[in-house]
């Protein structure tokens, strides 16, 4: 577990990009695995119709064998895609199986941009999100984009919303003793790793 304190968001978000690229092929896999195990059979999926998801980039953990999973059971599964504008923008597409995908301008593949198949987040029942660093206290760390915090701002003014369910996934390396939060930070339920559950 890295120690945050002094630390600033650029330098902990370089640490921990670092310590999950560093992770082997064989340990990459093994995690995608354990992760798949720790979620597959849990009531928060198997309860959830639509469910967004993210295809791993840059040492993320890997959640394909859960999206694989959730086309299998019949659920309706998402991926984010972004707007050509604005740039800052980003949707959630539903995603069928072996759906043709393509590279967008940070490298990560996604479904061509087809907005009759897009579904607002506040809809959907699960959101798999992709972090750099985690805590024990619902605190994510992402790539500094901001799109999934723009995306879920909403949250801060429909007090009452509990919709969409939101988990972190992650290696148990990204995780801190307590990241430094930022204002516009969305919370998540939980982060889940190779190795366990961490609910706030």
């Amino acid at each position: 577990m890295i120690v945050a304190t002094g630390l600033s968001r650029p330098t902990l978000r370089r640490q921990l990009r670092q310590a999950r690229r560093q992770l082997s092929p064989i340990q990459q896999r093994q995690a995608a695995k354990n992760l798949y195990r720790q979620l597959a059979q849990h009531p928060l999926f198997r309860r959830a119709r639509h469910v967004a998801l993210y295809l791993p980039n840059d040492g993320e953990i890997d959640p394909r064998a859960l999206l694989l999973e959730a086309q299998r059971r019949g659920k309706a599964t998402y991926l984010p895609v972004l707007n050509a504008w604005p740039r800052t923008r980003m949707a959630f597409q539903r995603i069928m199986p072996n759906e043709h995908l393509k590279s967008n301008r940070f490298g990560i593949a996604e479904p061509a941009f087809r907005p009759a198949r897009q579904r607002p987040i506040w809809t959907l029942d699960l959101v798999l999100m992709p972090l750099v660093g985690f805590d024990e206290h619902g605190g994510r760390l992402g790539m500094g984009g901001g799109f999934y915090d723009r995306s879920l701002a909403y949250r801060s003014r429909r007090k009452n919303g509990h919709k969409p369910t939101l988990l972190g996934l992650a290696h148990e390396c990204q995780k801190v003793d307590r990241l430094p939060l930022a204002s516009w930070d969305v919370p998540l339920q939980a982060t889940v790793t190779d190795q366990g559950w961490y609910a706030k």
